[in-house]
């Protein structure tokens, strides 16, 4: 590790919060294993060598969508178009009832900004999840959601917020942030809401006493310093709420969008993202390598670059694999355990506010963890 590096070293272990300058430099930076190593010591230090995981499910109860966003794979702009889809109430009842298992803890729901729905169809997808499936915790509807519900609507975030809480709300995902720069919004994303938006929407949910997650779209035409300055809008915005729980770095993905002639995010440049947000959000608590989009096998290795989630069992992602996604549509228990075990991380169940979940779901997968011997047993990538 050389001398810059050790100025950012001595930083991070005095909990100081990294410059814009630091920022570039471990974005630019040649030597990406000294980098993994610091966010690495940093991530031990929040949270040893457990990886969190929960039982989960994704539900996405319409794609149809104004906002014409370049990168997304997953919307239709009307009813009608191939691969639309709206489920009514009824509907999106029976698809949680064919896929909800006793013990799961949680249902995370993302939809596209659908023109002909109405705002009590909202209330009442959620009335009926938190009557029929009271133990699910309802993770629902991005901030570009709320926005445009408040625009459609005629409504206040607050008052927005407040008859979703009443309704059944627990939190909010982090989806819809994509970069927070101006220039790029303009040319990806212009119709939807701008970076200001997405941050008061999360500001007012953080005094409602909501928690949320927050993210970053990563590998389109952003530059390394709008990267740079997302993370800190980020973390200064978590500076004043204390309200995201986790970030979750997303890489782009290029089939079956508008974007398709850029390439992807390469491997060392998902791992230099993990290390990279890690070490700027030094105040958000957790930071999640969500499987679905980076494959198992990376984020097993992100597990030693700054992560400490893996996301959960899913049970069935769209959005992703709309984009061309090769991982599973989901796993099951079994399933991330070991890919947490075999990493050589802890796995521990957690609900979506970081509870742990006491119940011993599957002995054997926590047998083969208790029960291994050196470090090689457990460390190859599967």
């Amino acid at each position: 590790m050389d001398s810059v590096l050790r100025l950012i070293e001595a930083k991070v272990a005095a909990g100081e919060a990294l410059t814009r300058d630091d920022g570039l430099t471990l974005a630019q930076h040649p030597d990406l294993l000294s980098i993994g190593q610091l966010a690495n010591s940093l991530r031990e230090k929040l949270h040893g060598d457990i990886t969190y995981y929960n039982w989960n499910l994704h539900l996405n109860t319409t794609n149809v969508c104004e906002a014409d966003c370049l990168f997304c794979s997953f919307a239709r702009l009307q009813e009608g178009m191939p691969q639309a889809h709206t489920m009514n109430v009824e509907a999106a009842r029976r698809w949680i009832s064919e896929r909800y298992r006793p013990g799961m803890t949680e249902v995370h729901i993302v939809n596209g900004l659908n023109p002909n729905l109405t705002f009590e169809y909202y209330e009442d997808l959620l009335r009926m999840i938190s009557s029929d499936f009271p133990l699910l915790h309802i993770k629902a509807f991005t901030a570009v959601e709320i926005h445009y519900f408040a625009q459609k609507y005629r409504l206040s975030y607050e008052h927005i917020l407040q008859r979703l809480v009443t309704a059944g709300l627990g939190s909010l995902p982090g989806g819809g942030a994509e970069i927070f720069s101006p220039r790029v919004r303009k040319k990806m994303c212009r119709d939807k809401a701008d970076a200001d938006c997405w941050l008061e929407v999360h500001r007012v949910a953080h005094r409602l006493g909501l928690k949320s997650n927050c993210t970053m779209l990563y590998g389109t035409i952003e530059t390394e310093d709008e990267r740079i300055d997302h993370l800190l809008r980020l973390r200064d915005l978590q500076m004043e709420t204390g309200g995201f729980q986790t970030f979750v770095p997303l890489a782009f993905h290029n089939e079956g969008n508008r974007m398709e002639r850029l390439p992807a995010p390469t491997g060392v440049e998902d791992l230099r993202i993990f290390a990279l947000s890690r070490l700027m959000l030094h105040n958000v608590p957790h930071l999640k390598a969500y499987w679905v989009m980076l494959g198992e096998k990376t984020a097993q290795i992100a597990q030693f670059f700054g992560a400490n989630d893996i996301d959960g069992t899913v049970t069935e992602e769209k959005i992703y694999h709309m984009a061309g996604s090769s991982a599973p549509k989901a796993l099951t228990i079994d399933d991330i355990q070991q890919i947490i075990i075999k990493a050589g991380r802890k796995p521990v169940e957690r609900t979506t506010t970081y509870e742990h979940v006491s119940i011993n779901r599957h002995s054997e997968a926590a047998h083969v963890a208790a029960t291994a011997g050196s470090r090689e047993d457990v460390f190859p990538i599967v």
